[in-house]
């Protein structure tokens, strides 16, 4: 009895809860001032509120620089409210880049120049814009840091 109880307490101390602040009034009014506008503008503001993203792309999106429940959106179509929302598109295809040449100064003293190709995939689009600033950029990087490295 004592270890179901024991084990119930840290699996509920693992569970995530949802944001204790949540949306503020001020975030409540400015959803609801885009949405009027949204509204009265209604031929053009379509134009500007739906996005389509590809097959092989999702959008993470952010509400006023939080990001939005239910993670990347796509493939298809979204809605965006104008001023609000922000997204970026991220490529799920299977990227490949040359790393540059590196020169290498072996066991026995001997430069050899070495190059390799990197592919990478991103897997969780929320992870790779949350995480990382640029993943592209430092993919790059750590392909040329571990060339240098593995020689």
């Amino acid at each position: 009895m004592y270890h179901q109880r024991l084990v119930k307490r840290r699996i509920s101390h693992f569970q995530v809860s949802p944001d204790p602040e949540g949306p503020g009034c001020c975030a409540m009014l400015l959803a609801m001032f885009s949405l009027l506008l949204i509204i009265a503008t209604m031929p053009i503001s379509l134009c500007m509120c739906i996005k389509v993203v590809q097959e092989y792309e999702r959008a993470v999106i952010f509400r006023l620089g939080r990001l939005r429940k239910g993670g990347a959106k796509g493939p298809g179509i979204f809605f965006v409210l104008p001023c609000i929302d922000s997204y970026k598109k991220v490529d799920l295809r299977t990227v490949s880049f040359d790393v540059p040449p590196q020169e290498v100064l072996s066991r026995d003293s001997v430069t050899v120049t070495v190059d390799a190709v990197v592919y990478y995939r991103v897997s969780n689009p929320t992870m790779a814009t949350n995480n990382v600033e640029d993943y592209s950029h430092s993919t790059h990087l750590l392909g040329a840091t571990t060339l240098r490295n593995v020689l």
